[in-house]
């Protein structure tokens, strides 16, 4: 289903200005209320150079674009993001410049009912301007078949 050579493929480096704007938007989105996330001066006292970005906040940096391509999904084949997890070095903060570099750690086949499925890992990792590590991630996408109906056909 899913090209095996995109194994150890990795990604064009992605560079993320991280803006307070943005933390602000998402941490309001997932219901945070935290005021180190909205707040410069709440995230000063709390010892940050400035406003926080919530944990999951890397799901919204620019990375692994190409990949989906490079992976060679044909017509009929869907992607979802089954599960996630990070890895922190320290906190993001607005005024970070994060580059983000994405590779397809591995691709494997697992049974399921409705036939074999692929399930592609994709690992990123965050450094700042001065290249340190800030955080990594890991991704597993499920690749599947598109269900076989007739277009407007329910299905439960």
């Amino acid at each position: 289903m899913v090209d095996r050579n995109a194994a150890g493929r990795e990604a064009k480096p992605a560079v993320n200005e991280v803006e307070k704007g943005a933390i602000r938007r998402f941490a309001e989105a997932i219901g945070e209320t935290n005021p180190i996330y909205f707040e410069e001066a709440a995230a000063r006292a709390a010892g940050y150079r400035s406003v926080v970005a919530p944990p999951t906040f890397p799901t919204t940096l620019r990375a692994a674009s190409d990949l989906r391509e490079g992976l060679m999904l044909a017509p009929g084949k869907h992607l979802l993001q089954a599960e996630q997890s990070f890895e922190y070095a320290r906190p993001i903060v607005a005024g970070d410049k994060l580059t983000v570099r994405s590779k397809v750690a591995g691709i494997e086949s697992r049974p399921t009912p409705s036939g074999p499925t692929d399930v592609v890992i994709i690992e990123d990792e965050g450094r700042d301007d001065a290249g340190e590590l800030v955080y990594r991630s890991r991704q597993l996408w499920v690749v599947r078949m598109a269900p076989k109906h007739a277009p407007g056909e329910f299905h439960e």
